[in-house]
């Protein structure tokens, strides 16, 4: 009888969550207002059953239809599933610009139904499969009446990269180019990788007819000058269109070029130049946008290695294992805490760097919070 009842208990509550409007999720998130930031669901139809793709948008003022932006997100260490919503800063770059900025979760990360589809060491149909993704999501949004069909614009970082060079292939209707920041799939486990990489480049490069951008570092901690320059060779050299950017050294890590304030002198005037050649708008239209000012970066002061969790002073264990975690996290990312202990992290989206010190402050009472680590760099002062 229990078992029963328990079974009729279980059976509402999944009847009522069916009910639910699939963005109610967002309803309790902190959404950039000024930035129309909503979360959508986006259904991925498949041959045997539908999964929801978790799917950030950013609107600029007006009713559009607006170009788009798609903007691929990467992947990290660990679950998928637990991997945050992405919130890229740059989709500010493109709203002031006119633009609907699209952050997709793929299959299997974050929110997003369904399992993450690794593909062992083919990366090639990794990346196909990844495509598939966002190919629906834009089946989804181009169909809306905001949505200007005809202008699109794909672009990705790191395993969104290689998902945005996997997407060239399709040939999807109105988009116009491609950019790839650091794009491609690093498999230690599989022999050979770096020479596998560089022959699916060719494959891509043969299938894609659009032109593409791309962005590299000489200290990438992913893919070194030896792993993307054969991919660059190889994508070229089967026809594909591809213009690199290899912009030297970056900080500690050129990986983590695009999501870095620091970074946006490096890719903005690029991406706006590769923009104009592909007959898209690049004009400021909404200056407003841009009145939210980051919190300023502090200089590094070496008080203790940034992967030295036991030099964090004030906090206990919980904090040191909230600041571990916090080291698995993708750039922009800032960690902060009080001489009471209390502690706080964040990353990606809009001013992590703010949002951080904001965790921490919620109970930090008198002991306002400071920052200890911002990106890859120990920022704290002993007082």
């Amino acid at each position: 009888m229990a078992t029963l009842m328990s079974f009729r208990v279980a059976l509402q509550c999944t009847l009522v969550l069916a009910l639910l409007p699939t963005s109610l999720g967002a309803a309790a998130q902190d959404l950039n207002t000024s930035l129309r930031e909503q979360v959508l669901m986006v259904p991925k139809k498949g041959s045997l059953f539908t999964v929801q793709l978790e799917t950030t948008v950013y609107l600029p003022p007006g009713d559009g239809p607006f170009p788009l932006v798609v903007i691929n997100h990467g992947k990290s260490a660990g679950n998928p599933h637990f991997q945050a919503r992405s919130r890229p800063s740059a989709a500010r770059f493109f709203v002031q610009r006119g633009y609907a900025v699209l952050a997709p979760m793929r299959q299997g990360f974050s929110k997003s139904e369904g399992t993450y589809v690794g593909g062992g060491c083919n990366v090639e149909s990794n990346g196909h499969a990844q495509a598939e993704d966002i190919k629906a999501v834009l089946d989804h949004i181009t169909a809306l009446p905001w949505a200007d069909k005809s202008r699109i614009l794909v672009t990705g970082q790191s395993h969104g990269g290689w998902t945005t060079l996997a997407f060239g292939t399709l040939g999807y209707p109105g988009v116009r180019g491609l950019v790839n920041f650091a794009g491609g799939l690093r498999q230690d486990d599989c022999a050979g990788w770096e020479a596998t990489l560089a022959r699916v480049g060719s494959a891509y490069g043969k299938a894609t007819a659009v032109p593409s951008l791309w962005f590299y570092g000489d200290n990438d901690s992913f893919f070194a000058p030896h792993v993307f320059r054969p991919l660059h060779e190889n994508y070229l050299a089967a026809g594909g269109k591809a213009e690199l950017v290899a912009f030297g050294q970056f900080g500690s890590d050129s990986h983590s070029m695009f999501g870095s304030s620091a970074g946006e002198a490096i890719w903005q005037p690029r991406v706006e130049a590769f923009m104009r050649t592909l007959g898209l708008p690049t004009a400021i239209v909404h200056t407003g946008l841009g009145a939210v000012a980051r919190t300023p970066v502090p200089a590094p002061t070496g008080f203790a290695a940034l992967t030295d969790a036991d030099k964090v002073p004030h906090v206990k264990a919980a904090g040191r294992d909230g600041y571990n975690a916090f080291l698995t996290k993708p750039y922009p990312r800032a960690y902060a805490l009080s001489p009471s202990g209390v502690w706080g992290w964040a990353y990606q989206g809009d001013d992590p760097l703010q949002r951080a010190l904001a965790n921490c402050n919620k109970l930090a009472k008198d002991q306002p919070c400071r920052l200890y680590a911002v990106d890859d760099q120990v920022v704290w002062t002993k007082e």
